[in-house]
C-alpha cells in the first residue's frame, strides 16, 4: 500500500504539494499531456487563492471562525486536532439545517470525510491575506502546541515557547454568527463582503479577481475571455486573458487527439465518433490567423509566474503542437505526426504509466481525460464573485 507523506519544506512547495494531490479528484483538470505549470499559471495570475475544489466564498470566513474559537482552547495538540476535524464536520450538518444544498463540502461523506474545508481553503486564506500566519495547517498546531503548559507558570522551555500565541487571522477577521455551527447559510453579510474585497485589494492589486470583486462586476459566460467587460480589463491584464484564449484553444485539439487515440485502441466505437465530431468542432472554431499571428515567446514571458516552474519540455510540445496546428488542421486527426507528437509526450510522462504502452491502465480508462477546454479556474472565481455581488 503507498501512500503520501507531508515534508516540512517551505510553504510554497507545500501549496503546490496540496494543489497536486487535489487534482487527483478532479476529472476535468488532469494533465495528461505535462500543461498543468503552465494552465496554473495563467490561473494564478488571473484569479489567485482559487482552485478547482473550492466551492463558496463564505468557508474563506468559516474556517477562520472555526479555528479563532479552537485556537483559544487549552488542550493539547491532539485533542485540538480532533476538535478541529469534528467542528469542520458539524459546519456541513449547519449548512444543512440552514436550508443549504450545493457546494456543502462533506454533504453526504458525514464522519467520513477525507478532504476537510480548511485544507481546500487554506491556501487561498494565504493568498487573500485573510491568514497572516506564514505555514501550514498543520505547522499551526505544532505552533499552539504547549501553550498551555506555560499558564502554570512552570517557566522553562514552554514558558518560552507558549509565551505569546502565533497571530494568525487578519485582525480585522468579521465577528463570528454565534448559532454558526447550529445553523448557517452561504450568503454574506455586506460588512463580510467588504472585508473579503479590502484583504484583496491588500494582498493581490494587481489581479483581475481583485479589479472585478472591486468593481461588483457579476457575469455570466463560460471563459473569461467573453466577458462582458473584457474592453474595459487593464491592458496588462487584456493581453493576459487573450494569450489565454488562444493558448486554451490551440492545447484543446491536442487534448481530444489524445482522447480519440485511446477510444481507438479501446475498440470504442461510440467514444471515437465523439471525439472526432469534437475535433471537427474545434477546427472549425479554430482562428488560423490568431494561432498563426500568436508568439510564444511572448506568451512565455507574460504568464511567468514566481510559484510555476515551466519546463523546456513542456515549452517544445506546445510550439511543436503549433506547428502541427498550423501545417494544417483539415487533416490533423490522421497526421502522423501530429499523434506521434501527443503519443510521445504522454509515454515520457507516464512511463511505465502510458495508456499507450500499458494495456492494464488503458483498460481502466473510463472515457475522457483532461478533454474540457482549459478555463484557468474562470468557474471557481465566477462563483465567488457572485457571492460578493449578492452580499446583503
Amino acid at each position: 500500500m503507498s501512500s503520501l507523506a507531508w515534508i516540512d519544506f517551505d510553504e510554497t512547495e507545500r501549496q503546490r504539494a496540496q494543489r497536486i494531490m487535489a487534482l487527483f479528484q478532479e476529472r476535468e483538470t488532469r494533465d495528461e499531456l505535462g500543461l498543468g505549470a503552465i494552465r496554473d499559471s495563467i490561473a494564478d495570475l488571473l484569479f489567485p487563492g482559487t482552485s478547482t475544489i473550492q466551492t463558496r466564498l463564505r468557508y474563506m470566513l468559516f474556517i477562520p471562525w472555526l479555528y479563532r474559537a479552537l485556537e483559544k482552547r487549552d488542550v493539547p495538540e491532539g485533542q485540538l486536532r480532533t476538535e478541529a476535524r469534528d467542528t469542520e464536520i458539524r459546519l456541513a450538518d449547519a449548512l444543512k439545517a440552514g436550508g443549504e444544498s450545493n457546494g456543502i463540502i462533506g454533504r453526504d461523506a458525514g464522519p467520513r470525510l477525507q478532504r476537510l474545508p480548511s485544507s481546500v481553503y487554506w491556501a487561498g486564506l494565504g493568498a487573500w491575506g485573510v491568514r497572516v500566519f506564514p505555514g501550514s495547517l498543520d505547522s499551526l498546531f505544532v505552533a499552539l502546541r504547549g501553550r498551555g503548559r506555560s499558564r502554570g507558570g512552570s517557566g522553562g522551555e514552554d514558558a518560552l515557547a507558549g509565551a505569546q500565541a502565533p497571530a494568525v487571522w487578519s485582525p480585522a477577521l468579521p465577528q463570528m454568527p454565534g448559532d454558526l455551527l447550529e445553523r448557517a447559510i452561504f450568503r454574506l453579510t455586506t460588512d463580510e463582503a467588504q472585508f473579503l474585497i479590502d484583504r484583496l485589494v491588500a494582498s493581490q492589486p494587481a489581479a483581475l479577481l481583485t479589479m472585478l470583486a472591486r468593481e461588483g462586476i457579476d457575469a455570466d459566460c463560460d471563459y473569461i475571455w467573453t466577458h462582458p467587460h473584457l474592453s474595459a480589463f487593464p491592458t496588462d491584464t487584456r493581453r493576459l486573458v487573450q494569450h489565454g484564449e488562444i493558448f486554451s484553444h490551440v492545447m484543446h485539439g491536442a487534448a481530444l487527439l489524445y482522447n480519440l487515440s485511446l477510444s481507438e485502441l479501446r475498440q470504442r466505437d461510440d467514444w471515437v465518433e465523439d471525439y472526432r465530431e469534437r475535433l471537427q468542432a474545434w477546427n472549425d472554431e479554430l482562428d488560423a490567423g490568431a494561432v498563426r499571428a500568436w508568439s510564444p515567446d511572448e506568451f512565455w514571458n507574460v504568464i511567468e509566474h514566481p510559484a510555476h516552474a515551466i519546463r523546456p519540455a513542456a515549452k517544445r510540445f506546445v510550439t511543436e503542437w503549433r506547428d502541427q496546428v498550423l501545417a494544417g488542421t483539415e487533416g490533423l486527426v490522421a497526421t502522423p505526426a501530429a499523434r506521434r507528437l501527443v503519443e510521445e509526450r504522454e509515454r515520457r510522462l507516464k512511463t511505465s504509466q502510458s495508456r499507450y504502452a500499458n494495456h492494464a491502465v488503458r483498460d481502466r480508462w473510463t472515457g475522457a481525460s483532461g478533454a474540457d477546454r482549459l478555463s484557468f479556474r474562470w468557474a471557481q472565481a465566477k462563483s465567488h464573485l457572485r457571492d460578493l455581488a449578492h452580499a446583503e
